[in-house]
């Protein structure tokens, strides 16, 4: 499936503007490129490039206090990057709202993606995450509506981890 026609983005959209969701930070990712470029036209919701994944976790919290709901797109391969920055919405219960395309997995061309692809799931759980796996396109919007529920309904974090082959697996040069 090309990422140009990758079945879930339009019906995401949709949930993050039912969500009232207006700001998406992001550092890009091959696999949210169809769902950045949706939410980056639209007028009411503001996509921000980070430098690094962290920035993400702060960003949207100062917007959660400012009464704006956020939601963090990255790469599972920059999940190590904002695991200090977590304890911030772990220690006051606020929303953290992520969408996280996984590496690593099976079709994985890139072996450095491995560890990082192993580790998401046990270190998110460890920082109290909730993570769903998404396994299918179909589960990736299921998930996305429960995990806008429990992130602002609950002031949960909760990540929803895209399979590697829902967004497909990328080839590694040598």
């Amino acid at each position: 499936m090309s990422q140009d026609d990758d079945g879930w983005s339009n019906e995401v959209f949709a949930q993050i503007r039912e969500a009232g969701i207006s700001l998406i930070t992001t550092v890009p990712d091959a696999g949210l490129t169809r769902l950045l470029r949706i939410c980056g036209s639209d007028p009411a919701i503001r996509v921000m490039t980070l430098s690094t994944e962290e920035e993400g976790v702060g960003v949207g919290y100062g917007a959660w206090l400012g009464g704006t709901r956020s939601l963090l797109c990255l790469q599972s391969s920059g999940t190590g990057n904002i695991i200090n920055g977590l304890a911030l919405p772990a220690f006051a219960e606020s929303p953290c709202l992520m969408l996280v395309t996984m590496r690593g997995q099976e079709g994985e061309g890139n072996p450095a993606q491995f560890p990082m692809g192993r580790a998401v799931r046990p270190v998110f759980e460890a920082m109290g995450v909730t993570c769903l796996e998404a396994m299918t396109a179909e589960e990736v919007v299921s998930h996305f509506r429960k995990a806008c529920e429990m992130a602002f309904a609950e002031g949960k974090m909760v990540a929803v981890l895209i399979a590697q082959k829902v967004v497909g697996a990328k080839t590694f040069g040598k």
